[in-house]
């Protein structure tokens, strides 16, 4: 499994437009070989900024890759530039490979 997140700085009260844009976009992710699940979450405030990170679950790393070369991929992202003005800097990018899932009842390796 392979987990993708994307952490933005969102502009202090620009925080309903950021979700508004994420939850009315169409992610194309269910079509998306590979794709498990998506989560947008909501983290600690600072003086300037909210952060938010995307976390997106994937079958692999491969899949993952797969997925940003493709035309869903294009599609899903083709307004992000419209966006920037709504949080500071660029997103910043971060990978995982699972090595360990804990769940209720089973652990897994």
């Amino acid at each position: 499994m392979f987990i993708a997140m994307n952490r933005f700085l969102v502009v202090r009260g620009s925080e309903a437009a950021f979700e508004q844009v994420w939850t009315s976009r169409e992610s194309h992710l269910e079509k998306v070989p590979g794709f498990v699940e998506f989560h947008l979450l909501r983290g600690p405030e600072a003086e300037d900024h909210t952060l938010y990170a995307s976390h997106t679950i994937w079958e692999s790393r491969t899949m993952f890759e797969a997925w940003t070369k493709s035309e869903a991929f294009r599609a899903a992202h083709h307004k992000a530039g419209d966006n920037k003005p709504l949080y500071l800097g660029h997103p910043q990018f971060e990978g995982f490979e699972v090595r360990q899932t804990v769940g209720r009842g089973k652990a897994e390796r």
